[in-house]
């Protein structure tokens, strides 16, 4: 028996999300599975191979996909309007099943005759999304013209990571919504905007090394704006590449600190020298240092998970930590307030808060494993829809898309 999982996708929308029909995102999408077959002909699978019909008319969540295809019966996946978008059958019913497919296609398939027992998405098991530190409602939306603008909207906001900094989360999703728009018509690569984020953080250090804070700070929020978008722009149009997450994420665990260390080499320069700065820069480097291994060792020997989704307490506590953008924060009050000195005597102190408080975070957590045996994310225990009310679930989830429904683009 067959052990590949064939795959035959149907529907002829050529309606496009940014940049991408339906198939040609499917497609995309699939690339990141194994032991899966593409085939444009259902008379070529295999009699006793598992089969998955796609339909390209909707828009698939990955985690839809990812469920179907670790499924191990026939079942057909239908949306709330009673249409197939997705069925698993096996080989000896892939050819009569698409003759029924091709004789609905002018009723959207509406009323294929299938013997295969329906399921909703409420039937799938979708867990929450440990990479994106969130957990959002799943979904299989219809994609129309009309349903366009609100589907890319979905997407994008979708791309975001529910657990981050505020500035991430509050300030940029607007922009960075457009920019990515421009991207995707300029035709740019994830890639090409992370080579300019690589460029504008060497010259933001190069500009605080030398006292120049204000166009320093002014690159700084530049790139980090760009970080940003690099990310959405990947995943919104299915583009991720080993590596771009090899540069995204080594740029961000490095330069950091650098920056710090240049601002404070720039005070050294100008009229406000800081006293003591060596001791400071180490402080700084101890706090960084150890707040990245506290977040390791909590993944690595006490959870599957992120240490900042862990209870809602430590999800909060990731909006204002001593990451990059809430430590630019600090330095952008020091230069506006003309005390230089002061915004970084606000990042090493930030930096041995946030530390002691991870710290403290972690050793609550090694006791909570000693007593109960293993740990639990607050997101595996509440339902996006079910617990709305709740406040951390408003701030760290997102509602379901209502599609006759406007909504603006947001991160959560």
């Amino acid at each position: 028996m067959s052990t590949s999982t064939y795959i035959y996708i149907f529907g002829e929308s050529e309606i496009t999300i940014w940049g991408l029909t339906g198939r040609e995102r499917l497609q995309r999408m699939l690339q990141t599975h194994e032991h899966i077959q593409l085939v444009d002909d259902a008379e070529k699978i295999p009699a006793n191979a598992t089969a998955l019909f796609l339909n390209s008319n909707f828009l698939f969540d990955a985690r839809v996909l990812t469920a179907l295809l670790g499924l191990n019966k026939k079942v057909a996946l239908y949306n709330d309007e009673g249409c197939p978008a997705a069925i698993r059958t096996d080989g000896n019913q892939a050819p009569q099943l698409l003759r029924n497919l091709n004789n609905n296609k002018s009723q959207n398939y509406k009323f294929v005759l299938l013997i295969i027992p329906r399921v909703g998405l409420q039937d799938l098991k979708i867990d929450f999304q440990q990479n994106l530190k969130k957990k959002d409602p799943p979904y299989i939306l219809p994609v129309s013209e009309a349903n366009r603008p609100l589907l890319e909207k979905e997407l994008f906001s979708g791309s975001y990571k529910g657990v981050t900094d505020l500035v991430t989360k509050w300030v940029w999703p607007l922009p960075a919504f457009w920019v990515t728009h421009y991207c995707v018509r300029q035709g740019w690569q994830p890639n090409h905007v992370t080579y300019l984020s690589i460029v504008l953080a060497i010259l933001t250090g190069l500009a605080f090394w030398g006292g120049f804070f204000g166009i320093g700070l002014l690159m700084g929020w530049f790139m980090t704006f760009l970080d940003t978008v690099d990310g959405k722009l990947a995943r919104v149009t299915v583009t991720s590449s080993r590596l771009g997450d090899v540069l995204d994420h080594g740029l961000d665990i490095i330069h950091p600190p650098l920056w710090y260390l240049a601002w404070g080499a720039g005070l050294a320069s100008t009229l406000t020298p800081i006293s003591g700065l060596e001791i400071m820069m180490w402080f700084m480097f101890l706090g960084y240092v150890g707040g990245r291994l506290c977040e390791g060792t909590f993944q690595y020997w006490l959870a599957s998970f992120d240490i900042f989704i862990w209870k809602k307490l430590d999800s909060f506590n990731r909006l204002i930590t001593a990451r990059r953008n809430p430590n630019l924060i600090l330095l952008t009050y020091g230069w506006l307030t003309n005390q230089p000195d002061f915004g970084l005597l606000l990042v090493v102190a930030w930096h041995v808060i946030s530390t002691a408080i991870l710290i403290w975070r972690l050793m609550i957590g090694w006791q909570t494993k000693q007593k109960e045996g293993t740990l639990k994310s607050w997101l595996q225990d509440i339902d996006p829809v079910r617990d709305r009310e709740i406040w951390a679930v408003k701030i760290f989830t997102r509602a379901p898309i209502n599609l006759r429904k406007p909504y603006p683009v947001s991160s959560h």
